[in-house]
């Protein structure tokens, strides 16, 4: 297939981008390159015959119907988002301009060259999204593609609003689309203002390691390359007006997770442990959501997939390779907001 994926820079983008290629596709990245993107993330694949690429920003509905004539894809995989919790606290505008403004725009873009070129069967449009949709769960139970919406924090409300628009495209206008809803995702090339990559960037460096509230909030962790494949198998196989939720099977409290972490440096740069005494408490974000957990038996059934990395696999990769990837995470430490608390408006 031809697939133009959005924000193919960032970090999950980017690996569907390099799986994508890996498997004989031909990609279409189209990213705006806003401050979480890095073309570094898909240099392996940047001169292949396969790989294309558009700066765009898919608020410009021309920019996008440009490309779309141009490239003629055979599918959207659509995973441009502003998707930072803390950030949307502070500055929600940005996260309903991109992720709602931007995700009706190449709907409409998208329905526009599928008429035009008479609807073809084959064309698809992939709507990738996260699981924080569904809002917090108790102690138990886990959610499914069934579970009501409940979001709770102005990136989760604007993701569902995307979804939302994404359905009702299917509904109205027959337009094919499938939906993903995923866990947290993980692994190499994680832009270093998010979990993993603070406390393993701040545990190298001799730095406290924040940890919000008490560190009870549990999270399914899935492996970043996991979920490409996911993404690529649901693209190709899925049904029609189907979503389907991709966990990595893997639940742990955020506090367990940052003491594996530090137990991984306390492996590779022993000189420095134990790393947990940089633990730090610090004040919890507004509406933190308690805890998520999918049921994957959907993708598992209908599909034959489950993930193949364990969170302590994954994690053992993830540290090995920021440890010896310096060149890829220090230039972008100087970028706005990174090691700064964000979201405690």
């Amino acid at each position: 297939m031809k697939i133009l994926i959005t924000g193919g820079a960032g970090f999950i983008g980017s690996a569907v981008v390099r799986l994508a290629v890996a498997r004989g596709h031909s990609v279409v990245n189209l990213d705006s390159l806003t401050y979480a993107a890095n073309l570094e993330n898909v240099a392996s694949v940047s001169q292949s015959p396969l790989y294309a690429f558009e700066q765009a920003d898919i608020r410009d509905r021309a920019a996008l119907d440009r490309i779309l004539a141009r490239h003629r894809p055979d599918a959207i995989m659509h995973l441009a988002a502003e998707s930072h919790v803390d950030r949307s606290i502070d500055g929600p505008g940005a996260f309903i301009e991109t992720n709602v403004t931007g995700t009706y725009n190449l709907l409409e873009a998208a329905r526009a060259w599928w008429s035009a070129e008479g609807r073809p069967e084959r064309f698809r449009f992939h709507h990738i999204s996260t699981d924080e949709v569904f809002g917090s769960l108790g102690e138990t139970g886990q959610f499914t593609e069934a579970t009501p919406y409940d979001p709770r924090s102005p990136y989760s409300a604007s993701k569902a609003a995307s979804d939302h628009l994404v359905r009702a495209w299917h509904e109205t206008y027959g337009l094919p689309v499938v939906l993903t809803n995923c866990s947290n995702n993980y692994g190499p090339f994680h832009f270093p203002e998010k979990l993993v990559p603070v406390v393993i960037l701040n545990a190298l460096h001799g730095r406290p390691i924040p940890v919000y509230g008490d560190g009870g909030n549990v999270r399914d962790w899935l492996y970043v390359e996991d979920h490409a494949d996911a993404l690529l198998l649901v693209l190709e196989r899925g049904r029609i007006g189907r979503s389907y939720n991709i966990g990595g099977e893997n639940e742990a409290r955020n506090i367990d997770l940052v003491r594996s972490i530090c137990a991984h440096m306390d492996r590779l740069r022993p000189d420095a442990a134990p790393h947990d005494r940089l633990i730090s408490f610090v004040a919890d974000r507004p509406g933190h959501d308690r805890r998520y957990a999918i049921d994957p038996s959907r993708i598992r059934d209908e599909l034959g997939w489950r993930p193949s990395v364990t969170v302590e696999e994954g994690l053992g990769r993830t540290v090995e390779w920021y440890l010896e990837n310096q060149d890829w995470w220090r230039p972008l430490l100087a970028r706005q907001g990174v090691g700064e608390r964000l979201g405690t408006a």
